[in-house]
């Protein structure tokens, strides 16, 4: 017994090193990650007022990401990326393929910008943590992808204000913890699936193609349709009432004019 402890020892001293060492690595991994996904970002997206200008990847301190214009981290001393806040900072292109690297975001707001193209149907598998993806007030088009719905952990999905076209998904019905959704003035049409019948019109508004709660039934005509179509017919009624008096009228009158045989 007195010779198995130096032996345990030794082990229990291998085992924690090991684990130090792999946990160094992985935190390693991970902020190098993060680093190619800030970086790809930066240097795919156009940003005429320099807004990003602090963007600087020189530093290798610990944390030194976590004070990026727009960036926030798990916590100060770790290089974790929890959120990307670039909201209304004139960027424009397309959504970053390197958004891939940024494995543990969980926000993602690049609202009121200039974004063009479409949503990557890629998008729930390189951020599988999103809680909140806002993209509204851009300029992206295309239809919205089914595949959001693979985005399990989303609250917020805000896709208003944009310029995209299609349906909606009805596997978006699948997002259980969903909270907000808006895909107000876009070019959408075709039904709105059940599961939000009771979210705000205004969460619908302007895509004259939808239909379904909570805007109008599908398949009936709306109320000023109907109001143009009874008008037309009251007045082709009246029309052909006339028209109808206006014939006999003529035809009595020359009856009396022709003189009677003897």
């Amino acid at each position: 017994m007195k010779g198995s402890c130096p032996s345990s020892l030794k082990i229990f001293r291998f085992v924690l090193l090991t684990r130090m060492l792999f946990a160094g690595h992985v935190s390693s991994t991970v902020k190098e990650d993060d680093i190619k996904c800030l970086k790809g970002i930066k240097n795919s997206l156009n940003d005429p007022d320099g807004k990003l200008s602090n963007w600087s990847f020189n530093n290798n301190s610990a944390g030194f990401i976590c004070n990026l214009v727009g960036v926030e981290c798990w916590t100060e001393r770790e290089d974790r990326l929890l959120g990307l806040q670039l909201r209304d900072m004139k960027l424009s292109g397309q959504l970053p393929q390197s958004l891939q690297y940024c494995l543990s975001l969980q926000t993602l707001d690049l609202s009121a910008n200039r974004l063009s193209g479409t949503v990557p149907a890629q998008i729930c598998s390189w951020l599988p943590y999103l809680v909140t993806l806002d993209l509204s007030s851009n300029d992206l088009s295309g239809s919205i992808p089914s595949e959001l719905s693979n985005c399990a952990y989303l609250n917020n999905l805000v896709l208003s204000n944009n310029r995209l076209s299609g349906s909606i998904p009805e596997q978006l019905s699948g997002l259980l913890r969903l909270k907000r959704f808006s895909v107000a003035n876009n070019d959408l049409k075709g039904a709105i699936p059940l599961s939000f019948e009771n979210n705000s019109k205004v969460d619908f508004a302007g895509n004259s193609g939808l239909c379904g709660r909570p805007l109008g039934k599908c398949g009936n005509l709306s109320r000023k349709s109907l109001e143009i179509i009874i008008a037309a017919g009251v007045c082709g009624a009246v029309f052909s009432i006339l028209s109808g008096f206006g014939y006999f009228w003529c035809c009595g009158r020359k009856t009396k004019s022709y003189p009677q045989a003897r």
